[in-house]
This record gives C-alpha cells, structure tokens and sequence, in this order.
C-alpha cells in the first residue's frame, strides 16, 4: 500500500481510539463504492452551479464520520473548499447564546483544501482572492504589479474589493468586503495587528460591536442570527477565486435530537430547513451541505427531523428504495454496515498499515483473521450491537496487545472478546423514554 508514514500512525491510533482518521482515509475505503459513484455525480452537479444537501443516516458505529471524511478526500481532490464542525450541548445551528456562533467558528477553524487538508486555509484563500483582485485591477489601469501597490493604486484595489464583493454577496455582504478589504491594507502596510483583527472578524471571534467598529470600521459582527449569511458570502468568495464550490460537513446531528427544549430543538430544525430551501430554490449556488446522524435524530415522530413536517415532506424516502433497493439521489442516504467480505479486505489492509507504522511483521495470516472474524461475530450480543468500528477497534487492540506482549498467542486474545452496547448511557436512556 502507497501509506505514508505520518498517514499510518494517524490511521492506527485513531481508529484505536474509536475516531475517524484526519487523513489516509481513502487507504481503508472499502465496501462503499455505490455511495463513492452517487458522491462523484452530486459533487459534479454542485461544480456546475447547483446546490446539494444531504443526510447520511445510520446507527452508531455504521460508518457515517467515515463516510463524511471520505467526502472531504474526493471534494478536495476535485477542488472544493471543504469544512466540518461536529454538533454537541455547546454548538448548535440556532441559539442566542453564542451555541450557533460556535459552530461557525469551528467550521472557519477547519477550512481545508488540498494543500491543507488538516484545516486553516482561509488566511490562504483570502490572499490567494485578494492577489487575483490586485492583478485584474493593475491590468485595468494599465498599470505594472510595482505601480498597483502604490497609495494611490491602493485605493482603487480597495474599492474593486468592495465593487467584486457586492456583486458576488448578499445579505451582510458589507461589513464583509470592508474588512476583506483592510486585510489587503494591512498587507499592503505589513500591519500585523490589523490583520490580526481582520481575521478575528471573519472567524466570528469579535465579542461586541463596539470593538469591531474601532479597530476596523465596520457596523457590525459575524453572531448567531447572521453567520449562515456568512458561509454563503464564503461561498461565492471561493468559487470566485476558482474553487469548484464550497462542501460543510455537519457530524453529531444526534445532539440536535437531544435539545431538551422543543421550542429550541424545532428552532434548530428550522435552520435546517432554511438551508434546504436555500439550496434547493437557488438562494445560493455551488454550496454542498452534509449532516450526520442516527436513526432516531431522522425518524423520531417526537424529537427527530420527522416531528418537524415542513422538513419531513421535504425528505422522506423514495417509497419504492425498500427491500435492498437504493435511490442515491433522495436527501437521505441510509448507511448500512459493511459486509463481511469487505470487513475481511479491512482488516488485512489495517494489518498491513499496523506492520508498516511500527516496522513490525506481525504473524497474523489470512486465516487468522477469518478466525477473529468468527470469534467476534459469534458472542452473545455481536447481532444486536456490533458494528463495523467495534469490530476494527477490537482487532488493532489484539495486534498493539500481541506487539508488546510476543509471549501472548493471538487466538488467546481474541477469545478475551467481549460485546456490549457502546452508545452512551444517555442516549440509551433518552431512546427508551422516547419509545414510552
């Protein structure tokens, strides 16, 4: 396998620690080819002005952050700018307590691209926007690149910012451009600080508008009733600068499920749907949007995107996708757990990574993995509550345990195998007040 070095050790120790690796994935993409082909054609589509939102649904440990990271792999490779935020009790899509605002920040702390697909790109997409703007204004004025970045030059790159900007941006577009355009001045005048507060205002980390409007000018700041306004804006700055379009990556959306309040919880399935009607109705364009979650945060008729029935007639299944028929191109796209075949090509591609991180050769053959394989999915509960990361975690546990422990036999660990339910505790107890 083509695996990289720093790529190996992020593949093994995440997926020890039961977490979807940052990079390397598409090294351990097996089984999903279908939703690969129906990602390639939704992607092209975005790439070519329209907008997508999906729901990748399916239970704990189905694959779901595997298949978001995978997309963030194929879209940076097809160039698309591409962020992702997990929800939790602290970040939310609605809120008035800065729970949304939170939200956004992480999505503009993990803006990736291919040349950095780890996160904070957006200093560098907003140079590389600013750099394209400085070169068509100096060719409109007939002016050389040493000329343009005269005083004089300077204010006509300014207002082209803001003249480009208005016309790519809508709504809160210009307190935007302005302070994209003191970024370009405070490159101009290698003003470190001002930089600094231009950037703190484009990730929302200004606090009052007060401060805001001191340091750089402007009416107000990015907060939890305009930030949506603000990914758009993004949006078109990207595709702009020659981006394919702009991917957000929403995980977690089971914790929107578990809003105690249904006021604040229909509020938040609100925002879901004004995004959907946004890129449905071509409020926006080249914006590709993604939420993961479970069974119950899309069926629920209590607590789910179903009790909310604006969005559920928006997005129940395709009647005749039953009985092992797939229909790709609906908004929600059911994960369902890798067949054993494939969960076998899995794992001897692991254990040829685990060999490579830690240049070892371990004496695990292919038999032995069919083995393990057979222990695992024959113990009491494996029908009920095994799952494709349980069943990867275990076996990386065996080879790091047999690594350090060569005295061990690897038939003798697998056997110490156990299977509980690995939801947490209060998602047990919040689905069986549910069902009551």
């Amino acid at each position: 396998m083509n695996v990289k070095p720093k790529e190996a050790t992020e593949i093994i120790n995440s997926l020890i620690s039961g977490t979807v690796p940052r990079i390397g994935i598409q090294h351990i993409a097996v089984g999903r080819d279908e939703e690969i082909q129906a990602m390639l054609r939704t992607l092209e589509d975005v790439k070519n002005g329209h907008n997508a939102v999906k729901f990748w649904i399916g239970e704990f440990g189905s694959g779901k952050s595997f298949m978001l990271h995978l997309m963030k792999v194929v879209a940076m490779k097809q160039k698309f700018v591409v962020s992702q935020a997990d929800f939790s009790p602290e970040v939310r899509l609605y809120a008035s307590d800065g729970k949304s605002l939170a939200l956004y920040k992480n999505l503009m702390d993990n803006i990736s691209i291919q040349t950095k697909p780890e996160g904070g790109a957006l200093p560098t997409l907003i140079e590389k926007w600013i750099d394209q703007v400085v070169v068509k204004t100096a060719l409109d004025l007939g002016v050389g690149m040493e000329q343009i970045l005269s005083p004089q030059c300077c204010k006509k790159v300014e207002q082209r910012i803001l003249e480009t900007l208005n016309q790519i941006s809508s709504a809160d577009s210009f307190d935007f451009g302005v302070v994209i355009a003191k970024y370009f001045e405070s490159h101009i005048n290698s003003d470190d600080n001002m930089k600094r507060n231009a950037l703190r205002w484009l990730k929302g980390e200004y606090k009052n508008k007060t401060d805001a409007r001191m340091d750089l000018g402007v009416r107000d700041i990015v907060n939890d009733q305009n930030w949506y306004n603000m990914i758009k804006n993004f949006c078109h700055l990207f595709v702009s600068i020659g981006y394919s379009g702009f991917m957000v990556n929403l995980d977690e959306a089971t914790n929107l499920y578990k809003i105690p309040s249904s006021v604040v919880r229909q509020k938040n399935y609100e925002k879901i749907l004004t995004i959907y009607n946004d890129c449905y109705q071509g409020n926006c364009s080249n914006l590709f949007v993604n939420f993961a979650g479970t069974n119950e945060f899309l069926e629920s008729q209590k607590r789910g995107l179903y009790s909310y029935n604006a969005l559920k007639s928006r997005i129940e299944p395709n009647k005749y996708a039953v009985n092992g028929i797939k229909d790709f191109a609906q908004p929600v796209i059911k994960i369902t757990p890798i067949d054993h075949t494939n969960i076998f090509i899995l794992l001897k591609n692991l254990k040829e990574i685990f060999d490579f991180n830690y240049s070892v050769r371990m004496e695990v053959t292919d038999e032995d993995i069919r083995a393990f394989m057979e222990e695992i999915y024959n113990k009491p509960g494996a029908l009920e509550f095994l799952m494709p990361r349980d069943v990867i975690r275990d076996f990386l546990n065996v080879l790091s345990t047999l690594r350090q422990n060569p005295s061990l036999t690897f038939g003798d660990l697998c056997k110490k195998i156990e299977i509980k339910d690995e939801r947490p505790m209060e998602d047990i107890l919040l689905d069986s007040i549910t069902e009551l």
